[in-house]
């Protein structure tokens, strides 16, 4: 059993979809999809531990961890199976977990994710691995520099995922990017490229398109959604 219970916002009628935020963020990053999405599902926009109001606990702060905690979510709130939407970190923990629990995941939306830190451009990786490094310094002695080392740490040494694993995934997956996104355009088309039943679509935009460009991101979203007929897989 799980340390923490994460809190969550609960929205609409409906099948369950699960929306996971990314990095120093929160379910209400969401605000745009949890409003339109609600009026055909019942939204959870879930705040990962020691984000938001979800307490840190005592467990490894890792996206691993982060994965085993929405699995017991899950199962708290008795959803046997449903999509999920991640964006940035939320979708490398949407991932790691449609891969260890692929059963659960009737369709996969993974808005900005990467495989390994490499797959982040420079001019936004050096600066946070410097800040890292910052923050690591004094984490011993300032809580405050503890919690942004732990935070920096998540984008620094993870995810690490081989694009070989994907390959076994057989979930319907949409890989979806912003034209100036922060991932570099062949990592994203490697993603898409390794999951067998995916496709991908490309917005205007940078990182948060979710957030700037709802309105296409919304219907990016819906029309894969609304693509296929519910199978077995």
């Amino acid at each position: 059993m799980s340390d923490i219970s994460l809190c969550y916002t609960k929205q609409g009628g409906g099948p369950p979809f699960l929306l996971l935020h990314g990095n120093g963020e929160d379910g209400s990053y969401f605000v745009h999809q949890i409003e339109y999405f609600s009026r055909r599902y019942t939204v959870y926009a879930i705040d990962t531990r020691g984000h938001g109001q979800s307490p840190r606990g005592t467990a490894p702060f890792t996206i691993e961890q982060f994965a085993e905690d929405l699995s017991e979510f899950m199962d708290e709130h008795d959803i046997l199976r449903a999509p999920i939407l991640g964006f940035s970190d939320g979708a490398n923990i949407a991932l790691t977990f449609a891969l260890a629990h692929p059963g659960r995941v009737s369709r996969l939306i993974l808005n900005g994710a990467n495989l390994d830190p490499s797959g982040v451009k420079p001019q936004v990786q050096i600066p946070i691995v410097i800040g890292y490094k910052i923050a690591s310094l004094f984490a011993g002695k300032n809580p405050k520099a503890k919690a942004r080392a732990e935070m920096l740490g998540l984008m620094v040494n993870e995810p690490h995922i081989d694009p070989e694993q994907l390959k076994s995934l057989r979930v319907r997956t949409l890989v979806i990017a912003g034209t100036k996104d922060m991932i570099k355009d062949d990592h994203t088309l490697l993603i898409a490229q390794s999951l067998p039943r995916s496709q991908l679509e490309i917005i205007v935009g940078d990182h948060f398109i979710a957030a700037k460009n709802p309105d296409e991101f919304n219907y990016a979203v819906d029309k894969f959604l609304s693509q296929f007929k519910e199978i077995p897989l």
